[in-house]
């Protein structure tokens, strides 16, 4: 490292923060660190980093299942995230339970640890772990951890709102599972809406994320020509099974569609939908649990994330 200071033109402590990916580090120096790195083939030995510092480099990412987009596409940004900042990213499953999940964290000596979605509904029963920085991707203000979440009731308002911007009389919607943190919030975006123009909200019709629970679900939605649903893959069975019975999408039914999944402009019709920023909840998870682990600090501070409205092909005026 000195060697790597001296060819750079740096002191000893700002090649450091570019091997830990410290964001206090003019980009101009930094470029000129890493070109001095290169050159010199210097490589950066994780093991003995760990001896010094006290720390592994490594956090831990806490899922209950990587089956929905929104989960695989949040474990990729952190996973980038993490690795722009010089942590390594382990994944562990909470599948007999959180605690059982912070244990085995523990044992790999991770230095902190991103709860996501799903698993964060799970943290009132396991207790917050001893020694291990945490914070939560969708998880309430008063559950007592940092955390960061989508805007999910604002995105579920704009969506409601557009609809009724178009004509439809009332908005149906087919709800996520319940004790999901982010389907409560879409679900009060869309009752607070409706209630805001005075408009009573129809029985909600509730799935499980997937798409087969959107298909499912067409039944119960037969008599509605507007349906906000509360994430891409439902809206795509419910479309399908829309077509199936004739009814055309959008012509006779509006949908609109959360989080605008890469398929979405190839749904047939392009979906208009509500875009979650995963990769700036995973910048901001991972900035926020990585300058509590290298500060010695904890800030119990929400973070939200905007959303916005992509309008495609799946709505009309009626």
């Amino acid at each position: 490292m000195a060697m790597v200071a001296e060819r750079a033109g740096v002191s000893g402590q700002t090649v450091s923060r570019v091997v830990n990916g410290s964001p206090r580090v003019d980009p101009d120096t930094r470029v000129r660190v890493e070109s001095a790195m290169a050159e010199l083939g210097y490589r950066p030995h994780r093991a003995a980093r760990a001896l010094r510092t006290g720390r592994s480099q490594t956090i831990g990412l806490v899922v209950t299942t990587l089956s929905t987009v929104g989960n695989s596409r949040m474990l990729q940004a952190t996973a980038e995230a993490a690795a722009q900042r010089g942590y390594a990213l382990t994944l562990v499953t909470a599948a007999r339970g959180v605690a059982e999940a912070f244990d085995r964290l523990a044992e790999q000596e991770v230095d902190g640890a991103i709860v996501l979605n799903e698993a964060s509904a799970l943290l009132s029963d396991a207790g917050r772990p001893t020694g291990l920085r945490l914070v939560v991707v969708d998880a309430p203000a008063e559950a007592g951890f940092t955390s960061v979440h989508s805007d999910h009731a604002g995105g579920a308002a704009t969506a409601t709102a557009r609809l009724l911007e178009l004509g439809h009389r009332t908005v149906h919607h087919l709800a996520g599972p319940e004790g999901s943190f982010a389907a409560a919030e879409r679900e009060r975006g869309w009752r607070e809406t409706l209630a805001s123009v005075g408009v009573d909200a129809p029985s909600i019709v509730r799935g499980d994320w997937s798409a087969d629970s959107g298909h499912a679900a067409a039944a119960a939605l037969s008599a509605s020509t507007a349906v906000f649903c509360a994430n891409d893959q439902m809206a795509l069975g419910l479309v399908r099974a829309l077509s199936d019975a004739g009814r055309r999408v959008p012509e006779d039914v509006s949908v609109i569609g959360f989080d605008d999944v890469p398929d979405a402009a190839n749904y047939r019709p392009p979906l208009t939908t509500i875009r979650q920023d995963f990769p700036a909840l995973a910048q901001r998870a991972v900035s926020s649990l990585i300058d509590a682990i290298e500060g010695d600090v904890e800030t119990l501070e929400v973070s939200v994330v905007e959303t916005g409205l992509v309008e495609r092909a799946s709505t009309a005026s009626r």
